[in-house]
Formats: structure tokens, sequence, C-alpha cells
């Protein structure tokens, strides 16, 4: 669903918007230099509270966590040896890395990121980490740079809400999945109406705030696309993250979107 107001001229200055912002953020390694709050963003944990186990953290090539998620996506996506898994906007690579631990060396994982610096950062971490199993392609995740049926699992953290035509991306993950596939999104939704001055305020849009749409919205775009077995379940939190509270302001949450491509 693209947000009113949002033509396709609008749709290139957000990305571009988002594509910047990310691109400095790779570069610099966190996101203080772009953070309304500086403060609050030193202060802010890395992934601890959302979702991911020391263990897990501390298996990861140094850079990989940028703190950037609203959950756990390889924690919801109930990965098997042997699978293929895409994931979207994948970042530094922290939700591919642990995915590949996961499916093993017979699996693969592939990252999909439409900004170059990270890509180029999350493929400087594969090697650092000796990750043979995962690959990072530039692309946007309107338009997936992979074959129709060829992938298992798509997962994705905190990224569908960036994209200005969110319908598209469901469909492109819908049409890269083999039959009886699934996807496994953490992503902010809203829970409730967010103005038209917010949704245009760029600084909001690629801070994962205001291009949050309800929940009701998301499971009728999946459905849409041809996904079944829809879900949408806000992510239970003993308090607001630092790094979601630009968020919570909004009244935007975290939450973990699940959907089944079926058999046929």
């Amino acid at each position: 669903m693209t947000p009113r107001g949002t033509g396709p001229s609008r749709a290139d200055a957000l990305r571009v918007q988002v594509r910047n912002r990310y691109g400095r953020i790779a570069s610099e390694g966190s996101c203080c230099s772009v953070s309304p709050d500086a403060t609050a963003c030193r202060e802010a944990p890395g992934s601890g509270q959302l979702g991911y186990s020391e263990g897990e953290l501390s298996s990861l090539p140094a850079g990989a966590d940028l703190g950037l998620g609203c959950g756990n996506p390889t924690a919801l996506s109930s990965l098997r040896p042997g699978e293929v898994v895409l994931d979207l906007g994948s970042g530094a690579g922290i939700d591919c890395f642990l995915a590949a631990k996961k499916v093993g060396s017979k699996g693969r994982v592939i990252g999909v990121d439409m900004t170059p610096e990270m890509v180029a950062k999350a493929r400087a971490n594969a090697r650092a980490g000796h990750y043979r199993n995962v690959e990072f392609r530039l692309g946007e995740i309107e338009h997936l740079p992979l074959p129709d049926r060829s992938v298992d699992v798509v997962i994705s953290n905190c990224v569908i809400n960036l994209a200005p035509d969110k319908g598209a991306v469901y469909r492109e993950a819908f049409r890269v999945l083999r039959p009886g596939g699934r996807l496994a999104v953490s992503d902010v939704v809203a829970t409730r109406p967010i103005s038209a001055r917010q949704r245009a305020d760029p600084v909001l849009w690629s801070s994962c705030s205001s291009g949050a749409i309800e929940a009701a919205q998301v499971k009728a775009l999946l459905r849409r696309a041809g996904f079944s077995q829809v879900r949408v379940d806000r992510i239970p939190q003993g308090g607001t993250p630092r790094t979601l509270e630009s968020q919570a302001s909004l009244g935007v949450v975290p939450a973990f979107i699940l959907a089944t491509k079926g058999p046929g």
C-alpha cells in the first residue's frame, strides 16, 4: 500500500532519503551520526533488547549488528537445514549470518539491500566471518534480483515500512517463494492514524517511523499478494528500547508478521 500523496516522484525522493541515511550509517558504523537524539543513541544498546540472545550476538562478525532492527526474524522463521533464505533489506548482515548457521552448509542465504555502502559492509563482514553460504546483492525489495520460486523463506527486519510501495514488496516476496514457502518478518506497525504531514517528513520516514501502516492494512496487502495463514502479532516488550522511542511517539510499535505461500 502506498500512503496517499506518495506518487512516483515522491516515492523516488523517499528512496533517496532512505538510501542516504543508511549509507551514512554503514560508513560510520552506527545510527548516532543521523539520530536526532545523539545522547539517546550513544546510550542505546545494540540488539540485545530486540529478541537476540547473547550467544547469537557474540557469534557475529564485528560490525554486523548496527542495532537497526525491531525484532529477531530468525527466531520467528523456524529455519531448517538446507533451506534457501532471502533477507529483504539485509543491512550489515546480522540476520543473514544467524540464518546461515541455522540452514547449515547445505543451505543458502541471500541478502538484498538497495544501499551500496551496506552491501559492501555486509560482504566484508561475510569475508571476516568466513561465511561461504551467504551472498549479498544490490537491489530494491520492490524489484527483487531473484528468479521465481527460488527461495524457501523470506525474512526481513524493520525494512518493509521504509518502502513506498509495500504491496509491491509483498508481491515480490510471493513471487520468489517456492510453493509452501514462508514469510517471517519483524517490522513496525501503526496503532493509530499517521498524519499526511508526518508521512511527508523524510526524517521520520527514513527512521522507520512514519512509513508504518496499520496491522489490518498489512494483512490486506499480504492476502492480496496471494499469501494465506496471515498473522500480525505485536511483539511484547518490557518498556521501549531507546532505538524505538521515535516510533513509540507516533503510536508505532514492533510486530511479527507471518504468512505462507500455498502449495499450489
